[in-house]
C-alpha cells in the first residue's frame, strides 16, 4: 500500500509535473511559403484543360517540415521551420497559380473540383531538400502528362534545380528551395505551354 502524502506534497509534485511538461512544448517553428509564377499575357488561345494531381512521393515529403540532406544521404528536418501547408499540396497549388497566371490553359483544376479535362498532370517529387555538403537547394520533379481519354502518358520529363544557399538555417533554406522551385516552374509551364 502506498503511503498518502499530505496535501502539500502533492501540490508540489502536481506543479513539477506541469513545470516539465511546459518545457516539452519549445519555440514555435517560423512558417514559410512557396511562391508561385506571376501572370503573363494570354499567346494566342488556349485550346487544353488540365487537372494537376497532388505529387507523390516518399514519406518524408508527405510532412510540412524543412528536410536536409545529410553527407552519406541521411535525411533529417531543418529545426525552426515549416512549410505553410503539407509539402505535395503545397507545390501542387502553387503549380496551378503558376500556370493559371500564365494564361495558355483553357482551364486548370484540382482532381476533386469535378471539371472535365483534357489531360492530367502527375508529378512526384524526387528531391526538395538542403544538401549540407555542398550547401544547396535541390528541387528535382518528375512529370507526366496522361491523356484522359486514353490514359496513356503522352509526355513525361524530369525538372531539377539547384541553388545555393549561404547556410543551413530556416530562413536560407527555405529561401533557396523557394527560387529552386521557381526555376522548375517556368520549366514546366514552358513544357505544357508548348503542347497548347
Amino acid at each position: 500500500m502506498m503511503p498518502v502524502l499530505p496535501r502539500p506534497s502533492r501540490a508540489l509534485i502536481l506543479g513539477a509535473l506541469l513545470l516539465a511538461l511546459g518545457g516539452c512544448g519549445g519555440a514555435v517553428p517560423t512558417t514559410f511559403d512557396l511562391t508561385a509564377l506571376p501572370g503573363a499575357a494570354r499567346a494566342g488561345a488556349a485550346r487544353r484543360s488540365l487537372v494537376v494531381a497532388e505529387p507523390v512521393g516518399l514519406q518524408p515529403f508527405e510532412a510540412d517540415r524543412i528536410i536536409v540532406r545529410e553527407p552519406g544521404g541521411s535525411l533529417s528536418f531543418l529545426g525552426g521551420g515549416q512549410w505553410a501547408d503539407r509539402l505535395p499540396r503545397l507545390i501542387q497549388t502553387r503549380l496551378i497559380q503558376s500556370l493559371e497566371n500564365a494564361n495558355r490553359l483553357r482551364s486548370v483544376s484540382r482532381p476533386g473540383d469535378k471539371i472535365v479535362a483534357d489531360t492530367l498532370l502527375s508529378t512526384e517529387i524526387r528531391a526538395f531538400d538542403i544538401v549540407a555538403g555542398s550547401r544547396e537547394a535541390v528541387v528535382d520533379l518528375s512529370a507526366k502528362l496522361i491523356s484522359d481519354a486514353t490514359g496513356t502518358v503522352v509526355a513525361a520529363r524530369v525538372f531539377q534545380a539547384r541553388v545555393p544557399v549561404q547556410d543551413v538555417s530556416p530562413g536560407a533554406a527555405a529561401n533557396g528551395l523557394d527560387r529552386a522551385l521557381s526555376i522548375v516552374l517556368a520549366d514546366v509551364v514552358r513544357w505544357i505551354g508548348r503542347g497548347t
